[in-house]
């Protein structure tokens, strides 16, 4: 069995993100963190998810995922994210990222387990620390999806 801990942070909405993920099997583990110039704080939630899945070497795994993500949480345990895709995401975000997790997920056993956050649960406290450390770095990357979309709409 596989544990993962994951979160997502921005500094604005948008703005700066970063995840932060907590890999853990027996002895193993080990972390994961990006930082992103604009995005999203459910995007960045979503995404330390998928980083996560991606990051397993070997298919069905059996994975629990700590999360403490309402919105990707409630999205696959209450089926809203299959819903979506029936619609072709009409007026949904993060479409692109959906899909990603979609297409991964079907690779593993996944369970969710929704934690409180900043309520002092040890590997999201971490998570949520790797996942700012991410956004407050000098060379963040272009979360290109999002900044298209965004210009597209003028949110940028």
């Amino acid at each position: 069995m596989i544990e993962i801990f994951t979160d997502g942070a921005s500094s604005g909405n948008p703005g700066p993100g970063g995840y932060g993920v907590i890999l853990r099997s027996g002895k193993y583990y080990k972390e994961l963190s990006e930082g992103f110039r604009k995005t999203t704080n459910n995007r960045m939630e979503l995404l330390a998810v998928i980083k996560a899945l991606e990051a397993l070497k070997n298919p069905n795994q059996t994975v629990i995922i700590y999360s403490d993500s309402k919105y990707v949480i409630d999205a696959i345990d209450k089926k809203w994210v299959y819903g979506w895709l029936q619609k072709g995401f009409k007026d949904k975000k993060n479409k692109d990222l959906w899909l990603r997790y979609l297409d991964i997920c079907k690779q593993h056993n996944i369970k969710f387990v929704w934690v409180r956050g900043h309520a002092g649960h040890k590997e999201n406290e971490r998570c949520d620390e790797l996942a700012v450390a991410a956004y407050k770095q000098k060379n963040l990357l272009v979360d290109s999806v999002f900044e298209m979309e965004a210009t597209k709409v003028n949110l940028l």
